[in-house]
This record gives structure tokens, sequence and C-alpha cells, in this order.
């Protein structure tokens, strides 16, 4: 019997409209559909392809045992979530195997900060693999803000809010445009950082950018730190142009 083949199927950031033609197909056509949430509920990348995925499909969730209940670099964190996708690849290959292809669902696109790519090292080698990329969510946020990030010879770089306060400013001192992910609790030291670089004025909060409850603000306007998983903060660039 022929292995399955393994997809890494881009979403986009939101909007069920702006997954691909190509995804769509997949989604549709795989006997088996898994997709990353939080134990318990029914996850962001579910809601999103609710649409595409067939009745006849075997759904597969793969839930996380911890999200942001305690440090990412915390040894019970680390230990936990190296378990959970050891256990999320078995279960991936035991179908493989059966010669079932699986269509893992992945929100944005699935080679950009993506828990996709842990599956995918350590089933690449093993088995057929296939990427459908996906609008990322910088790319969604940044629409939905009608926000042009980059200018003619604009350096773009993509920060995580993970970074300690000290990278963030010299990587945003060197940036002429940034785009600053995984915010949550990190959100007030960015803010800090964006201050202390003379880009507060310029920056935009966006918030479930492309879907239905979206938010966009002007950073200096944001008078709490609130910032939900689904939040980017922008930096326009300002350079070249006739």
């Amino acid at each position: 019997m022929l292995a399955g083949r393994l997809y890494g199927v881009g979403l986009g950031p939101g909007d069920p409209e702006l997954l691909t033609v190509k995804a769509v197909r997949l989604i549709g056509a795989c006997p088996v559909v898994a997709y990353f949430t939080k134990s318990g509920r029914r996850g962001n990348a579910r809601t999103i392809a609710d649409r595409w995925i067939p009745r006849t499909c075997e759904e597969l969730p793969l839930g996380y045992p911890l999200t942001t209940e305690i440090p990412f670099d915390h040894p019970e964190y680390i230990a936990a979530l190296s378990q959970f996708y050891e256990e999320a690849t078995a279960k991936l290959a035991e179908r493989l195997r059966r010669g079932l292809d699986v269509a893992l669902l992945a929100e944005g696109d699935p080679l950009f900060y993506g828990s996709f790519m842990h599956l995918f090292v350590r089933l690449k080698d093993e088995f057929a693999t296939e990427i459908v990329p996906g609008v990322t969510g910088m790319a969604g946020c940044s629409s939905a803000a009608r926000a042009p990030m980059a200018w003619g010879d604009d350096v773009l770089s993509v920060l995580p809010g993970t970074l300690p306060f000290e990278a963030l400013v010299e990587r945003l001192e060197r940036s002429d445009a940034a785009v600053v992910m995984k915010l949550g609790k990190n959100f007030a030291k960015v803010r800090r950082a964006l201050a202390a670089t003379g880009r507060l004025e310029r920056a935009l909060y966006v918030e479930r950018g492309t879907m239905p409850e979206e938010k966009v603000t002007p950073l200096a306007q944001k008078a709490d730190d609130e910032a939900p998983y689904f939040s980017i903060l922008l930096v326009p660039g300002q350079g070249r142009r006739p």
C-alpha cells in the first residue's frame, strides 16, 4: 500500500474567502483533515475552514496542552509542547501509513511562525509532503488597515514581541518598517520599545484583521495593554517613492 501524502494547507488571516483555490480543493479532497486547537475548543483553524470541510472526511483535532498559561521558555512548557508534537506526529503518521492523505490546516501561512512546521520536520523524511502557501496574518492586517508597508528601499522587519526590550529597540532602530507579532503579555514592553525609537506615533494596532470583529486603531490612541492572540502592530515605512 502506498503511503498517503501530507499537505500543509495555509488558511490565510481569518476571512474564509482568502483561502486559495488550491487550499479549498485539497481540504475537500483529503480523507483526513487535521487542525490545531486548544484542548476542549473548536479552534480558529476549524472555524476559518468550516464551509470547506466535507462531512465525509475524518476530522482530527490536535489539542494543545498549554498555550499562554506559563512562559514559553519555562521547562514545563517546553516539555509539554515537545510531547504534544511527538504525539501529534504519531497520529498523522498512523493515517499516512494507511495510505490516507492528510490536510493539516495552518492559520496564515504554514511556514511562517506556524505549528505546522513542528510536524513537518518530523514527517517530511518518511512521507511525501506538499505545502500550500497562505496569505500571512501580517498581509491581512496591513490590507485591513490600508497601510502600505514598504516603499522603494525600505527595510521591513518582522519581530516577535517575545524579544527582550533591548533587542526590540535595536532591531526597530535598524528598520524602516516593522511588523510586531506575538503580542499578548508582551504588549506593554513592545509599546515602550516603539516609543523609545520614535515610532509610536505612526504605529497601528490591528486586532482580528479580515475577520468580522476587526479593529484598527492608531497605537497612540489605544488606552489599554490588552492584545489577544489575533493582534499585530504595524509600523509602515516612509521610504522612496516617485
